[in-house]
């Protein structure tokens, strides 16, 4: 408004009306061109410009409203002439915006409800020469305040992390449940490629964001398991469900991609649960299948094979079946402290494949002292071992008489009518993870039935 100063009251007003001094019509385009309603008024009250918003709102146009005095008997109710003009005509006085809502009228006789921002306007001697008043509806300024609120709401307060990502898919703002989860603070995070923040699930990140980016957001969340490293180097694996909105300018003719808001919530203990609970649910319809398998079996060695076969489907890569030396023969097993073991059973090495009895089988195994399987046979439990930093996991296995192709072992004694029968052990490559404790439990429910099978195979003789 640097213009109006020398010009409110001699400039025309903007729309259609003759040309003024030098800069009129710059400050009419300029005007016009305003998303707010505006109107300005000389010392006298006499309106002196109205722009096309302003008009769009109350009807009236720049030629039916310059040069009126006040908005007395058109633009507002008679009653309400004098307050309304004597708070806006107020803000000569006073330094600042003031801020006021009236009810104006519409040309059409309607009522409108608006909010002002009036300020004075100084002349070339620096003395007041008039005021000019920016108005918009209320329930649009209410819509903007609230998506002012809400944004910031959303980088303070929400219980979501909410990172707001360039086109360059690197965060451009970011709140404080989003810097928690990342790892890093809400300043030094800005402008960070996403993977100096997170170890895995980068690229699946990044390429839900350029499809966003392309395309717009997907319909539904989107489960992301990503591995942060926060500062003191311990890797963190976590599941984010995350929803993407894709932002584009409001003030461009044609949307212009800004960026994405990426929300995301954690969920991992939830996911994980759930995955435990529909890994249970498998397991025990194994067991169930595994159980009625080997009831049609009339070969009680080829039962125990088929517990084998069910138990490894999405277990474990490899399994191994080893009697205590004399436990097929009808010796009766030992009580614990026989070490010599010889393998009955074995699942095909480097590919799947139904597990079998093994040709030429009755040499005892050449396990040495302290290997896992004998330590399964002392402790009557299970034992589980990886690979870790023992040499290659092919120089690992091979010490231990497994496939070379073995990273992680999980051996669990056979036991039977408090006798031990053999040693059961899983096997599982470096590309899987290593044996936990839920699953030794299952491979013992495996042992149990594997054992019951073998103690019939001992009583029938076969």
């Amino acid at each position: 408004m640097s213009a109006s100063r020398s010009e409110i009251t001699d400039a025309p007003g903007a729309g259609g009306h003759e040309p003024g001094p030098p800069g009129a019509d710059l400050l009419a385009a300029l005007l016009d061109g305003m998303d707010a309603a505006l109107c300005a008024f000389d010392a006298a009250g006499v309106v002196t410009h109205w722009n096309r918003e302003a008009e769009r709102i109350l009807g009236w146009s720049a030629r039916e409203a310059v040069g009126r005095r006040g908005f007395a008997g058109w633009a507002v109710r008679s009653a309400d002439a004098a307050e309304v003009q004597g708070r806006l005509m107020a803000a000569m006085d006073a330094p600042g915006r003031q801020v006021h809502e009236f009810a104006l009228l519409r040309k059409d006789g309607g009522r409108v409800l608006v909010r002002t921002q009036s300020a004075r306007v100084l002349g070339a001697d620096g003395k007041p020469a008039g005021v000019y008043c920016a108005f918009s509806e209320v329930h649009t300024q209410i819509d903007l305040e609230r998506s002012i609120a809400l944004s910031e709401a959303l980088f303070d307060e929400a219980s979501w992390g909410v990172v707001l990502v360039d086109v360059d898919l690197r965060p451009a703002v970011v709140n404080g449940e989003a810097a928690r989860a990342l790892g890093a603070g809400r300043t030094s995070a800005l402008g960070r490629p996403l993977g100096e923040l997170l170890e895995q699930g980068v690229e699946e990140l990044e390429g839900a964001l350029q499809h966003v980016l392309a395309e717009g957001a997907p319909r539904g969340l989107v489960d992301l398991w990503v591995s942060v490293v926060p500062a003191e180097g311990r890797e963190q694996r976590r599941c984010w469900r995350s929803g993407f909105v894709r932002l584009a300018s409001p003030l461009a003719e044609e949307p212009v991609p800004l960026g994405v808001g990426w929300l995301f919530h954690d969920v991992t203990d939830a996911k994980l649960a759930e995955q435990e609970a529909n890994r249970l649910r498998f397991r025990s319809s194994q067991l169930h299948r595994a159980g009625r398998a080997a009831s049609e079996c009339e070969d009680p060695l080829e039962a125990a094979t088929a517990y084998l076969d069910f138990a490894l489907a999405g277990f474990a890569d490899h399994a191994l079946l080893d009697v205590a030396e004399g436990a097929d023969e009808g010796g009766g097993g030992t009580e614990g402290g026989g070490e010599r073991l010889v393998r009955a059973v074995a699942s095909p090495a480097g590919a799947p494949g139904p597990a079998a009895g093994v040709a030429g089988g009755g040499l005892p195994v050449r396990y040495a002292p302290g290997h896992p399987a004998l330590q399964a046979v002392e402790r009557l439990g299970s034992v589980r071992a990886s690979a870790g930093a023992e040499g290659t996991p092919g120089e690992w296995a091979e010490r231990r008489q497994w496939p070379e192709e073995a990273a992680h072992a999980l051996c669990t004694v056979l036991r039977s009518r408090g006798r031990t029968l053999g040693v059961l052990t899983f096997l599982r490559g470096a590309a899987r993870p290593a044996f936990e404790r839920p699953d030794a439990v299952y491979a013992e429910s495996v042992a149990v039935l594997t054992a019951s099978a073998l103690d019939l195979a001992q009583s029938t003789g076969d």
